[in-house]
């Protein structure tokens, strides 16, 4: 959030401080609480009537808030209502849109923004409108009974039984804590409703027929008709009730353990997070895709930060034929409000997905965006060489890991990773261990106390193959390297960590001398 400036001090002061403390450390949620309730608190809480100062500074804590924690659904709701007090309903809609945008699975939210339309419109057609809206989003959740409730509410208040039907004969169909009282509702007015809404028509047809047949047999009147039909296809709904009690019964495994179904900065414990990963284990197995997406935003409220949900997400759309924008939107998400960039996987991932794209240019920026707030993440260096060495060619490669080398903001421990990986590159990619061996040779003065520079060195020299005719001379180059490494700058505990990988390689690989040359080593280094 940028600084702002006070004009009243007097009047700011409380607020002012927060705002420091929020602006000296962003990322602590309590003193964001704090400071957005004291803004909303501002002049004995605001109004149309506030100062422009007062409504002007809430405004910008509760959207810079919600930017930075945009599932916090009750927060859009106080937003929404001061919006409402201030400038009106027009205002007070704008910050629901960008609620149910930010987070369409809430229940609550939708429950909420529908509620609020109802009290301040008079067009049914927009309220109607808006319930379906909120329906496609949130109507298959467990917990979705106070959604279609407000829905089912508004219709009895317009006196359209026909629409409460309809609206009943989706709810009862959706596995939900609350079934059972749908279907009771919706028998009740099954009895009252035409036998054409009880039934798709191309399935009343053949059940009209077959009953006809039967019951002209039997002489039956078309009363006595009409009411064993209703019978008989009460008997399917029973049926639809039958299958959405089993459903419903086998998500309460999982549902009765999800202890918090909303999103907080606080991190979960391990049996909720291993919950959450059966009950997708579950619903994948089902393969109801609808369903599958949707709970997957479901714990990806719950589960924000927690990056290994979002590639899963991400992994599991991309199996699905012909959904690449729909992978691309969970990548973006996810970097662009969530996973914290200390925890860069999740890009990575992301950038490999756009190469495969063939999308190089944004799978390079993705790269590139990591590095402004990490510049010396050796990982994201690496990622982009080795792009251009794909797409481009190893001397773009090598240009790439030189050009970081040479930037005058890495320090020594990014710059010797970079070399090492150089020298990778010309031994594995280019297959010249000479030209490595030279670089990490004119490279060691500099790098002395980095123990990766060191460590990459020693396997390079371990990895070379060797023949009868050769060993004697690798042996003499390990056996300078580990001289090399007990005079430089590295900690004694690294010293002594390599000195026991040459020990290994002198069991595994020495000549007759290598077991005195071991006993000597193993005085020095161990005591």
């Amino acid at each position: 959030m940028a600084e702002f400036t006070f004009d009243a001090e007097e009047d700011f002061a409380e607020v002012k401080q927060l705002n420091e403390k929020v602006l000296s450390d962003p990322d602590d949620f309590e003193s964001w609480e704090k400071l957005v309730t004291a803004a909303q608190g501002l002049e004995g809480g605001l109004n149309r009537n506030s100062s422009e100062q007062a409504i002007t500074f809430t405004r910008i804590v509760y959207d810079s808030f919600l930017q930075k924690f945009p599932l916090f659904f009750g927060y859009w709701k106080k937003y929404a209502d001061l919006e409402f007090s201030i400038a009106g309903t027009e205002a007070a809609e704008m910050i629901y849109e960008r609620g149910v945008a930010s987070i369409s699975s809430s229940v609550d939210l939708w429950t909420n923004y529908c509620t609020f339309k109802v009290e301040t419109s008079h067009d049914s057609d927009v309220i109607r409108e808006l319930f379906e809206r909120g329906a496609n989003f949130v109507g298959l959740d467990f917990l979705s009974h106070p959604f279609w409730d407000k829905y089912l509410e508004f219709e009895e208040r317009l006196e359209a039984p026909d629409r409460i039907f309809a609206i009943l004969d989706r709810i009862i169909s959706i596995p939900m804590h609350q079934y059972a009282r749908y279907f009771e509702r919706y028998r009740q007015l099954a009895a009252q409703r035409p036998v054409a809404e009880l039934i798709r028509s191309e399935n009343l047809a053949p059940l009209r027929a077959e009953l006809e047949l039967e019951l002209n047999q039997k002489r039956k009147s078309d009363v006595e008709t009409e009411r064993e039909l209703r019978a008989r296809i009460d008997v399917l709904h029973l049926e639809v009730f039958h299958r959405t009690q089993t459903e419903t019964t086998k998500r309460w495994t999982y549902e009765q353990e999800i202890k918090r179904p909303y999103f907080h900065v606080t991190e979960l414990d391990d049996a909720q997070l291993a919950n959450w990963r059966k009950y997708l284990d579950f619903e994948e197995a089902e393969g109801d895709f609808s369903r599958i997406t949707f709970l997957y935003e479901r714990c990806l409220v719950t589960c924000a930060y927690y990056d290994g949900f979002w590639m899963r997400y991400a992994r599991w759309m991309h199996l699905q034929p012909g959904r690449n924008e729909e992978v691309r939107h969970i990548y973006q998400r996810a970097c662009s409000f969530f996973v914290p960039i200390a925890k860069p996987a999740v890009r990575l991932h992301y950038a490999w997905f756009e190469e495969a794209c063939g999308r190089i240019d944004v799978a390079q920026a993705i790269f590139e965006s990591i590095l402004i707030k990490q510049p010396n993440y050796v990982e994201t260096i690496i990622e982009i060489a080795h792009l251009r060495r794909r797409h481009t060619g190893l001397d773009s490669a090598f240009a790439i890991l030189q050009e970081y080398i040479d930037a005058k903001d890495s320090d020594s421990r990014t710059k010797a990773a970079l070399v090492a990986e150089c020298a990778e590159m010309l031994w594995k990619n280019k297959g010249s261990p000479e030209e490595a061996r030279a670089l990490f040779e004119r490279h060691q003065p500099y790098y002395s106390g980095v123990s990766y520079f060191w460590n990459t060195y020693f396997r390079f020299e371990l990895g070379q193959p060797t023949s009868e005719a050769t060993e004697r001379t690798q042996f003499v180059r390990i056996k300078k390297l580990l001289a090399d490494v007990r005079k430089s700058e590295l900690p004694a505990h690294n010293i002594k960590q390599l000195a026991h990988v040459y020990m290994e390689y002198l069991q595994k690989r020495g000549g007759p001398g290598a077991a005195k040359e071991y006993m000597q080593l193993d005085r020095e280094v161990n005591g």
